[in-house]
């Protein structure tokens, strides 16, 4: 703990990824992030097997029995430990655990844990609320109207502004996130094009998917989204690395970051996603109450949790970037 005054993305590297920081330390956080916050993996088990029937068609597009399966910002595994067991048989898949932290105790042996994704790999990889970790400066225009940075005291989180903003940084502010009235802010997610591009880049072929709290130009907050979760709640951002710190993405920034001869995108939400992938909320026919009780109840608890990934004003409303790598399908 210090009462250094920092710009919020060396702030909130050190808070949460240094070697006491919130993700690395296992004293700070023993239970992994999903001590702290919920995502849809730890909603139900049908986001898994969503992401298995991803997989499988990748495999099936790519012509192909072998396949990678690279989760970026994999917690305790618990993503991919659920895709593994929804898999079908005959479909061989090497699980790639990317995270900071230590491989828990107890984990699937076949998963393979590492600091970084593996390089020219051909599959599936994908980041689930991993780039609102990604630590990005912050910018707040003065009472002159002009961009500056803001600084953050690791102590208690109080706040001042800095220099100007400028460079690429105040390029990034002019195309994604332009900012003019006094006290407006904005995180700058240039840091989060660039780790996107390099999780992307690292496929050989087949898709790269990010899954993010998220936002697009011409419907950016006017304050920013910086906040702060530990133990299930909502608390203000302190990078001390006693608390997650975590902020929406530009996800269509990030899209543009990816270019390629062989590559190509969308942009959706999870709701019309997951719709894709078979996960729908409609209620099981009330017959089936009468014929197979214990079925029906089973199946009215399936369609509760789908409803709860998919619902508006919720995690339906969360983005997914689709980023396709190599042929398009069938060629």
């Amino acid at each position: 703990m210090t009462d250094e005054w920092r710009g919020w993305r060396e702030a909130a590297q050190a808070a949460l990824y240094g070697y006491e920081g919130f993700y690395r330390s296992p004293l700070r956080s023993p239970e992994g992030p999903a001590g702290h916050f919920r995502t849809s993996v730890h909603a139900s088990p049908l986001f898994a097997a969503a992401v298995a029937r991803l997989l499988t068609g990748i495999a099936r597009e790519l012509d192909t029995g072998t396949v990678a399966l690279v989760d970026v910002g994999a917690g305790r595994g618990e993503l991919l430990t659920g895709v593994l067991a929804a898999l079908p048989e005959g479909l061989d898949v090497t699980p790639y655990a990317v995270e900071v932290a230590a491989r828990p105790t107890g984990l699937d042996p076949r998963i393979e844990w590492c600091s970084e994704p593996p390089a020219g790999v051909t599959g599936l990889l994908f980041a689930n609320e991993w780039l609102d970790n990604v630590p990005a400066e912050v910018a707040e225009v003065d009472a002159d109207g002009v961009p500056r940075y803001v600084q953050v005291r690791t102590s208690d989180g109080a706040e001042r502004l800095g220099d100007a903003v400028t460079g690429a940084d105040a390029a990034w502010l002019e195309r994604w996130w332009p900012l003019s009235a006094p006290g407006e802010r904005a995180e700058i997610g240039l840091s989060r094009d660039e780790a996107w591009a390099g999780a992307a880049g690292s496929l050989a072929a087949g898709l790269a998917v990010a899954v993010d709290y998220a936002h697009v130009r011409g419907a950016r907050p006017p304050f920013g989204t910086l906040t702060g979760f530990r133990g299930g709640r909502e608390v203000r951002p302190v990078p001390d690395g006693s608390c997650d710190l975590t902020a929406h993405v530009a996800l269509d920034a990030c899209a543009a970051a990816v270019s390629g001869a062989h590559a190509s995108t969308e942009l959706t939400d999870q709701r019309a996603a997951l719709h894709r992938l078979g996960v729908g909320g409609g209620r099981p026919p009330l017959g089936l109450a009468t014929t197979d009780p214990a079925g029906y109840v089973r199946a009215l608890a399936a369609a509760g949790e789908a409803a709860e990934l998919t619902a508006r004003g919720g995690l339906g409303d969360f983005g997914w970037l689709l980023h396709r790598v190599g042929p398009e399908p069938g060629r």
